[in-house]
């Protein structure tokens, strides 16, 4: 999809497609199953035909939004799942096998991390590396490694991943390359431009926008020739060999997993993908401007932001993502300001779990989502006790910045 028609094509998408009766928002097809005069037909479309036969598969509904996903990602194809931790558990589990190799960034969100030990219980090693370093990649790279994965922008540390240098690497050892986009977008950067084999993206978060849908999707960006992967089954050996991966991934996480979006689901998030531009100019215009004013703050011990020249990776976040770094924040207080004492001070910013959304979302990181990973784990990411996890809205910056001000000035402390 053209940058600059981002918004236009998203916005005319359905209308596009010609609806019936003129409709410019594709309908909610709630039926289970879909019958056919011939049975020839329906043959036809179990064996790989076009169509549509139970919708644990899939609906009009959600191929109109797999289709919209795949013209934001500039990809050629999508699969859409109920959360985006479907998608991550279909991709893994289909795509890898026990005695398989998994190399993964230690900068990933919590239940990512969680996901990860359970595949280890499968049998498959997974090693984790410092991926904003394609050289620790490379280091970790033995006969049986079949993938790597990263995230775009770290949740929650914000750690901008060496991205085209992980693409390249892949690209000539042959490895999948699974890049989770969530953070970042396709409106900042599309996966294919990293050279990435498939694009994970939490389609409740920016995508949706809005905090009143969970969906996940996996796309596939063309790169990738999957005649020489091992792990495609020879039921999915057929027609382009840059196809098999998806269709697997579409075959053994919907109708063997059942991890199905919904038809309600998917209406609601494809509406809201209509203003992802717009929201996210005003998501990171507010981030940049709230870790300005809290970098500055003496309650403040560090922000992790990659719009902050002081961040490790500023330079390269500006390069790829047009000097617009996104909507997440990481804040460590210092030792002696009582997290939980600060947090509840606050008046305008919501304390919850999620991130995309509309409104401004906080909570203590390491007392919450990444309380089960242990101290180990946790230190080995970089989240200490004090450390907020703050997801910006599009709420009026002012306020934001009023509201955070006030909450640590009343906050007790020995500095």
């Amino acid at each position: 999809m053209s940058k600059s028609g981002f918004t236009t094509q998203l916005v005319h998408h359905d209308h596009r497609a010609h609806l019936q009766h003129g409709e410019i928002h594709q309908p909610i097809h709630p039926s289970t199953e879909y019958a056919y005069t011939d049975a020839r037909e329906l043959a036809a479309v179990f064996q790989g035909k076009p169509g549509y036969t139970y919708a644990r598969q899939g609906t009009p509904t959600t191929a109109s939004l797999e289709a919209k996903i795949t013209e934001m990602e500039e990809g050629q194809g999508t699969v859409t799942f109920a959360t985006g931790m479907a998608a991550l558990t279909a991709t893994f589990l289909t795509l890898l096998r026990s005695g398989d190799h998994l190399i993964s960034s230690r900068y990933i969100f919590g239940n990512t991390n969680s996901l990860l030990m359970t595949l280890e219980n499968l049998g498959i090693a997974v090693t984790l590396v410092d991926a904003t370093d394609v050289a620790q990649v490379e280091t970790a790279l033995k006969a049986n490694t079949r993938m790597v994965f990263v995230e775009t922008i770290a949740n929650p540390g914000t750690q901008v991943a060496d991205l085209e240098g992980i693409g390249r690497l892949c690209a000539q050892h042959g490895l999948v390359y699974v890049v989770d986009s969530t953070l970042s977008s396709p409106w900042l950067a599309p996966g294919r431009r990293f050279q990435a084999s498939l694009v994970i993206n939490s389609l409740s978060k920016h995508i949706g926008g809005h905090g009143n849908a969970l969906g996940g999707a996996v796309t596939q960006t063309g790169l990738y020739d999957w005649r020489h992967y091992p792990n495609i089954h020879d039921a999915y050996r057929k027609g382009d060999s840059h196809n098999w991966g998806l269709l697997q991934i579409k075959k053994k996480g919907l109708r063997d997993m059942g991890g199905t979006l919904s038809s309600d689901m998917a209406h609601r998030i494809a509406a809201g993908a209509e203003t992802l531009a717009l929201r996210m100019t005003r998501i990171c215009s507010n981030a940049l401007a709230l870790a300005r004013f809290l970098e500055q703050h003496p309650k403040v011990q560090k922000v992790h932001y990659p719009g902050l020249p002081v961040h490790p990776q500023h330079d390269r976040a500006a390069r790829w993502f047009g000097n617009r770094f996104g909507g997440l924040l990481g804040v460590e207080l210092h030792d002696s300001v009582d997290v939980f004492d600060c947090l509840n001070r606050l008046r305008v910013v919501a304390l919850a779990t999620h991130l995309g959304d509309n409104r401004t979302l906080v909570l203590p990181a390491a007392h919450t989502i990444y309380y089960e990973m242990g101290p180990e784990r946790r230190a080995l990411m970089g989240i200490p006790d004090g450390f907020l996890r703050i997801s910006t809205g599009i709420e009026d910056e002012a306020d934001l910045i009023a509201d955070f001000g006030n909450a640590l000035a009343e906050s007790p402390w020995q500095g």
